[in-house]
């Protein structure tokens, strides 16, 4: 935990991430923290929304900042689970629901089954978590399609909520590989 507030008993925003925290993530933290008795924030780099493994290997991993911007942000909790954890039966796609379409056009197209570990982490991180509320970027709007349809297949009681994209100075959305 980083930070208790007292008498704690009303809703839960959430904000997944992989890391590498900048201006467009903690935008969603104080957005979850503004609207929600508590925030939570998550920090796991989920292996099976990468199809390259040099990729996965490459992403960027900064725990320490990361959570010193979370205290900055007034964020209340932390998770930051090992594989082992999220994936106890390993990692391979266990969803009797496909993202379909979804999975097959722009990004999806270049990465191929991409946005079905984006699937199987968000559905796993809210079975745990079992926030009220879960934030995400416009940045990645594609995305944010898919968890929303994740949620209707699932009938999960969880309000997506899409936060504006965040900007560098030079007008390129912000993002952990820039």
């Amino acid at each position: 935990m980083l930070r208790a507030r007292p008498g704690w008993s009303g809703t839960l925003g959430f904000v997944p991430t992989m890391g590498a925290l900048h201006e467009g993530h903690l935008a969603l933290i104080r957005r979850a923290v503004d609207e929600n008795e508590r925030a939570l924030c998550s920090i796991f780099v989920n292996p099976t929304q990468f199809n390259d493994e040099s990729d996965l290997a490459q992403y960027p991993r900064t725990p320490g900042p990361d959570i010193g911007r979370l205290v900055e942000a007034d964020c209340d909790l932390l998770y930051m689970p090992s594989a082992g954890e999220v994936y106890p039966g390993g990692t391979g796609y266990d969803l009797d629901w496909d993202p379909g379409a979804l999975d097959e056009v722009m990004e999806g197209r270049q990465r191929p089954g991409h946005f079905k570990g984006v699937a199987q982490i968000l559905k796993r991180l809210l079975e745990i978590v079992q926030p009220q509320r879960l934030y995400m970027g416009q940045k990645d709007y594609q995305q944010v399609r898919v968890v929303e349809a994740l949620i209707a297949h699932y009938q999960l009681p969880v309000q997506l909520i899409m936060h504006p994209i965040v900007r560098e100075p030079d007008g390129l959305a912000m993002s952990s590989r820039n």
